[in-house]
């Protein structure tokens, strides 16, 4: 059994931004990300202080806008439309979810397909479904990069994610049929689960449950991938799988912390420095 540190991934995703963001900077172009905050979820105020430090890591520009949680539609959509506005400002991200009374889909949608780098825009998570996209989102496109770095191939296994939510469920299929795997989505209604995912070859699980993967829904061998990002019952960090039992049935498998966590935000940077070039129109 094999851990796969998304650690080590993502340091190798951000050496290689980072070489391109220097050569960016050298034909006077610095690439710049916009991080909106709304209120004082702990959680969220951890998130956005790790992308801070991995864009002084890469060498962009990164700029907060931290807003009380009393913000409303319009301050918050007129905030987004002046950074749309920005040619300093080449990708734009909002910390979701918003506080009650905010509306998640209507922000998304204000954010400019160009400079959505988080690729929640309807147009770019059209331009997934067909691909033909310029961004893809930061965790199913991390989890990717992971599955290449340790040369795992998709292509005619069967995949099963749980999970079907807009961020990374979803997308996270596609990916993998983009890959020719053979892939099954499972949710809160599927019947026979443990049926579905002990055949799993590649197994995501990403549903916000702590360890709810068990080691009898698992098949021999298989490759499990764990989004999840929650507390036990002791209140330590755990994710979707019961890790100790199911590692010794898995191929591979990631850990939490220090999986699947770090590639997200190396892909963010990978999406602004891209976001970068297509606005400057150089060639990505």
């Amino acid at each position: 059994m094999i851990i796969i540190d998304g650690k080590k991934v993502s340091a190798s995703v951000k050496d290689e931004v980072k070489k391109e963001t220097e050569a960016l900077i050298a034909q006077g172009i610095t690439p710049g990300l916009a991080v909106i905050l709304i209120g004082d979820d702990p959680a969220s105020r951890v998130y956005v202080n790790n992308k801070k430090k991995a864009c002084e890591y890469v060498g962009f520009k990164s700029e907060e806008f931290a807003l009380p949680a009393s913000t409303t539609q319009e301050e918050l959509l007129s905030l987004v439309n002046e950074l749309n506005e920005r040619k300093d400002i080449n990708g734009i991200l909002c910390q979701l979810p918003l506080p009650e009374g905010l509306d998640d889909n209507a922000v998304i949608e204000a954010i400019s397909p160009i400079k959505d780098v988080d690729a929640f825009h309807k147009q770019n998570v059209g331009r997934i479904m067909i691909g033909d996209y310029d961004f893809l989102p930061c965790t199913p496109a991390g989890i990717m990069e992971m599955l290449s770095a340790y040369d795992i191939s998709v292509d005619g296994k069967k995949c099963v994610v749980i999970g079907r939510s807009n961020i990374v469920g979803k997308p996270m299929a596609m990916l993998l049929l983009h890959e020719n795997g053979t892939v099954t989505i499972c949710h809160s209604h599927t019947k026979n689960l443990k049926d579905i995912t002990s055949e799993a070859d590649i197994l995501v699980a990403a549903i916000g449950k702590p360890k709810f993967v068990t080691a009898d829904m698992v098949k021999e061998g298989a490759v499990v991938i764990d989004v999840g990002m929650d507390r036990d019952e002791k209140g330590k960090l755990c994710g979707d799988v019961d890790f100790e039992n199911v590692k010794e049935k898995c191929s591979y498998i990631t850990p939490v912390p220090g999986g699947v966590g770090p590639m997200t935000i190396a892909t963010l940077m990978k999406n602004t420095l891209k976001a970068a070039k297509l606005q400057n129109d150089i060639e990505w």
